[in-house]
């Protein structure tokens, strides 16, 4: 029996508090299923917060509910929401009044002995403070639901935080993809002059500039950062709202006034005097309309936080998807440029081969050893011409390519110089010949 425990659920949809004893090792969903029976709220529209605006885990045990420590097992309170409304406007009816109290209510004039009229101001001081206690309950439930909407503004200030710097990279590598396509497309066509030309492949990089306009739209995301940007501010302005605040200094003083009533009956003797409970009536009544107020304006904004809290639910899969189309994007530029790169190696390497052929056919008929392409081949030191890529990067994969790629564009010069010089020296050989 000593391994129960008791979990206390503040409905926030109807300003009840309902109880359950736990069984040992008991799920969150078993607890769930006994909540939707008390309250009506299915276990899918159940929400339920810790005051520090914690989500219970459903992978947990239903004992998370109670935490033992210093202020004991059965003062902490779990705020349940319901997922499927955004409005809570009541109407919430204040706690009933015991039949005594209701008696001096309904004539505040009626004279009583001291001795029963201590007893039903005891009950009278218990239900204006039981009032003030239920709007602090309600107030802490407001407090779990503005504690998860800032956990969740957290997150959303995160994801969109990736989804900026994504699209910035995008924006940065498409200007450079433009850049350096722009000017192969420029090089491609001086060289075309000394022989080497691919219709094919030309037509391949014409596609490539125009895919890589269409992949700039993944990089818009401004209409998701303004909507972020408004709902910020619309968090913001309700963090300042006087009603984000306790507003129960009116029926604390209420409750203070009906104590030092009570304590002022006590003092007089208990002869057979009578009195009335006027004073007291006043307090109770002003107690009553205290609390309809502050629960209004309570409600008015939990309401509003809920609405955010929404918004921010409805944003995330939105920004998954623009992330999503930022990396496809992305990828399919540096796939781009990497497939362009490896061509003009391709290309670079068949002007070389026709170089060599040209020059060899040219040294056989002068009787020379030299040849003409090779001024500008380094010599290595065991006296053999290398390949004329050995003195520069050869990327091995893809990952090398994009390298190479953010590096600089210099291999694009160089290339270009590379092949005038190598048709340059075709032409030199075909004039010997």
């Amino acid at each position: 029996l000593y391994s129960l425990q008791i979990v206390h659920i503040l409905n926030m949809t109807s300003a009840k508090i309902v109880s359950f004893l736990l069984h040992p090792e008991e799920s969150l969903h078993s607890l769930q299923i006994r909540i939707e029976f008390e309250t009506g709220i299915s276990t899918g529209n159940q929400e339920l917060l810790l005051e520090t605006g914690i989500c219970l885990d459903p992978r947990k045990p239903a004992s998370q509910c109670v935490i033992d420590g210093v202020r004991g097992w059965d003062s902490y309170m779990v705020y349940l929401f319901d997922k499927s409304k955004t409005v809570y406007d009541g109407p919430f009816a204040s706690r009933s009044l015991s039949d005594c109290v209701n008696y001096i209510v309904q004539d505040s004039k009626i004279q009583l002995p001291i001795p029963q009229l201590r007893k039903v101001w005891a009950e009278a001081v218990h239900y204006v403070i039981g009032l003030k206690e239920d709007y602090s309950r309600l107030f802490q439930g407001q407090r779990a639901a503005m504690l998860s909407l800032l956990r969740y503004n957290a997150n959303l200030i995160k994801m969109k935080n990736n989804m900026v710097s994504a699209s910035q990279q995008l924006k940065a590598k498409l200007e450079f993809f433009h850049q350096s396509i722009r000017l192969d497309l420029e090089k491609y066509s001086d060289q075309m002059a000394y022989g080497i030309s691919s219709e094919k492949m030309l037509k391949a990089w014409k596609e490539m500039e125009e895919k890589a306009s269409q992949c700039a739209q993944a990089e818009d995301i401004g209409y998701l950062d303004e909507q972020i940007m408004a709902l910020h501010t619309e968090i913001v302005e309700l963090q300042k709202s006087p009603y984000a605040r306790r507003q129960g200094e009116v029926m604390e003083s209420l409750e203070q006034r009906a104590i030092d009533l009570y304590k002022q009956l006590k003092t007089r003797p208990p002869d057979h005097a009578y009195s009335d409970s006027t004073d007291m009536v006043k307090i109770i009544v002003q107690t009553v309309q205290s609390q309809d107020r502050v629960l209004k304006e309570l409600f008015g904004h939990l309401s509003k936080l809920l609405g955010c809290k929404q918004k921010i639910i409805d944003l995330l899969p939105k920004i998954e998807v623009a992330l999503n189309n930022i990396k496809e994007a992305d990828n399919s530029v540096m796939q781009m440029q990497g497939k362009r790169q490896r061509e003009i190696w391709h290309l670079l390497k068949i002007a070389c081969t026709q170089s060599s052929s040209r020059s060899l056919v040219s040294s056989s008929l002068e009787g020379t050893v030299s040849t003409p392409a090779a001024a500008w081949l380094p010599q290595s030191s065991s006296g053999n011409v290398p390949h004329p890529l050995s003195s520069m990067a050869t990327p091995e994969d893809e990952e090398d390519f994009v390298h190479v790629i953010e590096e600089n564009m210099n291999y694009l010069e160089l290339f270009s110089s590379i092949l005038q010089e190598v048709r340059q020296e075709q032409n030199n050989s075909m004039t010997v010949s």
